[in-house]
């Protein structure tokens, strides 16, 4: 039988995913659905994590400390946690939620807001945190791919500005609802591809439609294969958002945080240009940090 000493939540606007912990910071049981905050209501969050950590939980006894991180805090979630301002350390106390069932003692964890250029996030900062519980003086760039792809610069702890890209939803709107969807197929990429894509975004931005709808053109006048189509796409967009985020890594100690294919894409683009990368698996700094929330707030 699991006995966890509490419970890590990292709740995205697709999936759930739960950890049972041991008060040394050993996982015990994990487990994960299909129940993000976009398919729930606010009267759904509850019912939607028992599903899932219930099985972990003591008949009696005192409650089980839930340390939650994610979408699950925002103002479609089960209780909207407000922003903290940048500059700023990476995690906040979070708020407290009333449960129904008394074997569980919720908290969630805020995001970080900047007003300009306004941006937000939401569960990255946990990563970042994690970072920072084991390379405390850390100065540079972190950047977290995904969906919607972070950049922030720390420095003495803190967040002190960071900057949103929508590369990762690009690619997905492209490589499915577009002209492209016929091209680049859902496989493997082609790396070479990748490559000479990612210089030629960095080099010509400003060619980013044309060499798009190429893509296109190629498949049908040279029989372009599906996984070159599919690292021309990639590196396009990649190189895009490098083009656009230099500012923040030319010149600076950078870290990649995130799921191993995706960092490893990014650490090979900023590679070719000359950045030397550190890169992190997402769950475990995801882990590291709610680790770092629940041991520097206690059980409240």
């Amino acid at each position: 039988m699991v006995k966890p000493d509490w419970i890590a939540v990292d709740w995205g606007t697709s999936r759930l995913r739960a950890w049972a912990m041991a008060a040394d910071g050993a996982v015990l049981a994990e487990g994960s659905s299909a129940d993000g905050m976009g398919a729930l209501d606010p009267d759904g969050f509850e019912p939607a994590l028992m599903r899932l950590v219930g099985g972990w939980l003591p008949d009696t006894g005192a409650p089980v400390p839930v340390v939650a991180c994610g979408m699950v805090g925002a103002r479609q979630g089960w209780r909207e946690v407000p922003y903290r301002p940048v500059p700023c350390a990476p995690l906040g106390g979070g708020m407290a939620v009333t449960t129904a069932d008394p074997r569980l003692s919720v908290r969630i964890l805020p995001g970080l807001s900047q007003a300009t250029p306004p941006d937000v996030m939401r569960g990255e900062e946990t990563q970042i945190a994690g970072l920072l519980s084991h390379m405390a003086d850390f100065d540079g760039v972190i950047c977290l791919p995904g969906t919607h792809t972070k950049w922030a610069q720390v420095s003495a702890g803190e967040v002190v500005s960071f900057q949103t890209f929508l590369t990762g939803e690009m690619f997905d709107l492209l490589a499915t609802r577009s002209v492209l969807r016929h091209s680049v197929g859902g496989g493997a990429l082609d790396r070479a591809a990748f490559a000479g894509a990612v210089t030629d975004a960095m080099t010509a931005p400003q060619k980013l439609a044309a060499r798009l709808f190429a893509i296109r053109a190629a498949g049908l006048l040279e029989g372009l294969p599906e996984a070159e189509a599919r690292g021309r796409l990639s590196g396009l967009l990649i190189g895009l958002e490098l083009a656009g985020a230099k500012p923040y890594w030319l010149g600076q100690n950078v870290a990649v945080i995130g799921a191993p294919d995706l960092a490893g894409l990014y650490a090979e683009a900023l590679k070719g240009a000359g950045v030397t990368v550190a890169v992190l698996e997402a769950t475990s700094m995801t882990l590291a940090g709610l680790g770092a929330a629940r041991r520097g707030r206690g059980d409240a």
